[in-house]
């Protein structure tokens, strides 16, 4: 069962157009798939694995401003969806599951989940609030409503790490990885396939490259070492500050001029390039450069060279034994970004290179894995 790569459609007339097909009962299981992210609610429903709607509804910040919490949105995401699926006329009845994104639950191991009580509730009391944990409540809503299971699979919080991976110089530190699980998981598998090998046989390194940047090292079928792509470590990124001087970071805490939530800030959301060239959109950077603006030129050239560079330490994880080196993410339609990675790190491993998130076509494959009985859902 092979990974499809779709497209996602924001513009509202195509989506019109790409609403319109055949909503008559066929053979096969179908799957709705739900990610949210902070700004935008993306569905998909699948026949199998042949796309039957795909689409994403963004979500403005007035439209946001009335929710106090992120989870406060939750009953109007779902109507949301609920709207779309009654427009076109795809009756609940006609699912046969519903997978979600996972959000920041605790550390757990790869695979599909059952969406359970204890889930939603860890969701909602997770500490910072994570639009992607919104996905498996309106899972679970639409599911109970028609009589099926609902899922989440290869949530962010997986750690798959060896126990060396774990420990930094401060005992009892915490050094959980939040990465993109999802997607680096199935794009590795779908290398392996157009390989003709199984995942378990490869030493991958696979960088998916978004509004943060994760990088993660595939070995034996786990990711043994990856970086924290939303509060610590690893790359700087379009909305991540990346791995940071670390007493100069605590001066800055200590400094009376921040709160804690503003230094978070500073962290995830206001940091890599939106501090350094003013955006948080790598083309646009790229193309300032392209174009003379010497701001915007070291933006992107420290960016670059910082994702190389956790390349380069993540293939002595793998004892320099790396059967190639995967670029994926919306990044990695840069042509820029992906010329120079390849010039900078092609003397690892060969570099392939599968841009875009196709975390809808992610979910659905795990839905499906369960529903053909090739996996078993796990309890959380």
């Amino acid at each position: 069962m092979g990974l499809h790569f779709t497209r996602v459609v924001d513009d509202p007339a195509e989506q019109r157009d790409a609403l319109q097909f055949d909503t008559e009962q066929k053979e096969g299981f179908r799957v709705l798939a739900i990610n949210t992210g902070s700004t935008s609610t993306k569905v998909a429903v699948y026949r199998d694995m042949t796309p039957e709607l795909e689409l994403s509804l963004s979500h403005t910040k007035e439209e946001l401003k009335p929710f106090a919490t992120v989870f406060d949105q939750e009953q109007w995401r779902r109507d949301l969806v609920l709207n779309a699926l009654k427009e076109k006329g795809i009756a609940l009845e006609s699912l046969s599951a519903v997978i979600g994104r996972g959000g920041l639950l605790r550390p757990i191991e790869s695979g599909v989940y059952r969406v359970n009580e204890k889930m939603l509730a860890e969701l909602k009391a997770a500490t910072p609030q994570h639009a992607s944990g919104l996905a498996a409540g309106i899972a679970c809503d639409i599911a109970q409503s028609c009589g099926v299971e609902a899922y989440i699979a290869d949530p962010i919080v997986v750690d798959e790490r060896d126990e060396v991976a774990k420990v930094c110089g401060i005992k009892g530190l915490d050094t959980r990885v939040i990465w993109h699980a999802l997607n680096q998981k199935a794009i590795a598998r779908l290398y392996a396939k157009q390989c003709g090998k199984a995942y378990e046989e490869l030493n991958l390194i696979v960088a998916h490259m978004g509004g943060g940047i994760t990088v993660g090292a595939h070995s034996g079928g786990r990711v043994i070492d990856c970086n924290n792509g939303l509060d610590g470590s690893g790359p700087i990124a379009p909305e991540r500050a990346g791995t940071l001087p670390a007493g100069s970071l605590v001066k800055l805490c200590f400094s009376g001029k921040y709160t804690e939530k503003e230094v978070l800030a500073m962290i995830a959301g206001g940091g890599g390039l939106v501090s350094l060239a003013g955006t948080n959109q790598a083309r646009e950077v790229a193309q300032r450069a392209a174009e003379g603006d010497a701001e915007a030129e070291l933006a992107i050239r420290a960016m670059i060279y910082s994702i190389a560079k956790q390349i380069g330490q993540l293939s002595t994880v793998l004892y320099g034994k790396v059967d190639a080196i995967i670029l994926t993410g919306g990044i990695a339609h840069n042509t820029r970004v992906v010329g120079e990675l390849k010039e900078r790190c092609s003397f690892i491993a060969p570099v392939a290179v599968y841009p875009g998130e196709n975390e809808l076509e992610s979910l659905v494959q795990n839905a499906l894995r369960v529903l053909h009985g090739e996996d078993n859902a796990k309890e959380y």
